[in-house]
């Protein structure tokens, strides 16, 4: 009986022990956390990678749209770096002061015009004749303009292509780039507008036809990161890794350009 109790109360001295250390210890000391926009889930896939044969740890990462990121971290989401898609969820937490410092530029990213390889759309046309050739009923899939960068460089494009108006009741929204990807590869809808870096993932490539938008049809993509308040070393040493020559040549695989 008494060896019963014994290890009860060793048990509940154990258990507290555990939930103090999860009180008291810094989200740092419990690994590396990030929050990465959904347009980076294979280069970063294939860099953590690369980091990790270099001696770095695991990363962790918290993926969506650039605006859900940046309200879930300023709502408190415990991670030390952010790699957004866009430079003004950056700015923004910047100046709500949860940043060490006003980030830095990756990466240049880039549209592409995509539908699966059995599709009957006339690539050979261009652009126009492939939105053209959507019937009434059919879907064109873009990420939500109010919520995604990507999603705002695809309006701009159909804006400069003369059918954002006409294409209005045939728009499917997804929350972030990767689920308006994901529309298309599951024949949801026939055409969508993409970041050019998911369309160089294998399982995409060989599924989808791809056409890379020219940058002159939409504004420019800055992407920026940065860390975020109460980062410690393993995040700078990320970071530093991500804008260095290891890198740079990733980035440019994936379909991303390199800022100057």
């Amino acid at each position: 009986m008494h060896d019963i109790m014994r290890k009860g109360v060793n048990g509940l001295a154990r258990a507290g022990l555990g939930l103090l250390l999860l009180l008291v210890c810094p989200a740092h000391a419990q690994g590396l956390r990030v929050a990465a926009a959904s347009n980076l889930k294979f280069v970063l896939a294939e860099l953590e990678t690369r980091y990790r044969q270099q001696g770095g740890p695991a990363v962790e990462f918290s993926w969506g749209s650039s605006v859900h990121l940046a309200r879930q971290i300023q709502q408190g989401l415990p991670v030390q770096l952010f790699i957004s898609a866009d430079e003004a969820q950056v700015a923004w937490l910047a100046q709500a002061g949860m940043t060490l410092d006003a980030g830095q530029r990756y990466a240049l990213g880039r549209l592409a015009m995509i539908s699966l390889k059995s599709s009957a759309i006339p690539w050979a046309q261009g652009p126009k004749a492939a939105l053209q050739a959507l019937r009434p009923t059919d879907k064109l899939a873009i990420a939500n303009p109010q919520l995604a960068p990507y999603g705002q460089a695809a309006q701009e494009l159909l804006q400069t292509l003369g059918a954002w108006e006409r294409v209005q009741a045939q728009l499917v929204l997804g929350d972030n780039i990767g689920q308006a990807t994901q529309f298309v590869l599951s024949g949801a809808a026939p055409l969508g507008i993409t970041a050019y870096s998911l369309t160089r993932a294998p399982e995409a490539a060989s599924r989808l036809q791809v056409w890379p938008v020219p940058a002159s049809l939409h504004a420019p993509l800055p992407q920026r990161l940065v860390l975020i308040k109460g980062a410690g070393a393993q995040a700078t040493a990320f970071r530093d890794f991500l804008l260095g020559p290891i890198a740079r040549p990733v980035w440019e695989q994936h379909g991303y350009a390199l800022p100057s």
